[in-house]
């Protein structure tokens, strides 16, 4: 009877344990990257928490005339549930009205899980979250250089 008790207790304390070393592990992460807000997801997973305003700025890249066409400014509103995010326009342009979807991915401890920008048929390959979570970079190939900075 003391022997199941001791295999028992003993496996209890043992999950414990290691539950404990792996949150602490998450915590470091979490440290290491140097996000000033973050959200712990129900898995235990911690994310930069992109929830807020940011100011948009892009930059058009190549072509002949880019050097005559002025960077693209708006204020973007992002909301994010969980690891899932989207940005929404809150000034806009003739192209892209206010209120239009311009910015949604997923998110994992190293930042960007996935990231899509809002010209169609074009993706995003590589984004990365600033150290201390306040500001967005990314480019969309062959058409813009992005960057998001917290308001």
């Amino acid at each position: 009877m003391v022997i199941r008790y001791v295999k028992k207790t003993g496996f209890k304390l043992l999950g414990l344990v290691a539950l404990v070393c792996i949150l602490f592990i998450m915590q470091a992460q979490t440290e290491e990257q140097g996000w000033k807000k973050t959200i712990t997801l129900s898995s235990g997973e911690v994310v930069c928490d992109l929830n807020g305003e940011w100011n948009l700025l892009a930059m058009i890249l190549g072509g002949p005339n880019a050097a005559f066409i002025p960077p693209i400014r708006d204020v973007v509103k992002i909301t994010q549930e969980g690891n899932s995010f989207k940005g929404i326009r809150m000034i806009g342009n003739s192209a892209n009205p206010k209120g239009t979807v311009i910015i949604e991915g997923k998110l994992d401890k190293n930042g960007f899980k996935k990231l899509l920008f809002s010209s169609p048929g074009r993706g995003i390959n590589k984004g990365k979250i600033g150290k201390d979570g306040n500001k967005i970079e990314f480019y969309q190939l062959g058409a813009f250089d992005i960057e998001l900075t917290r308001k």
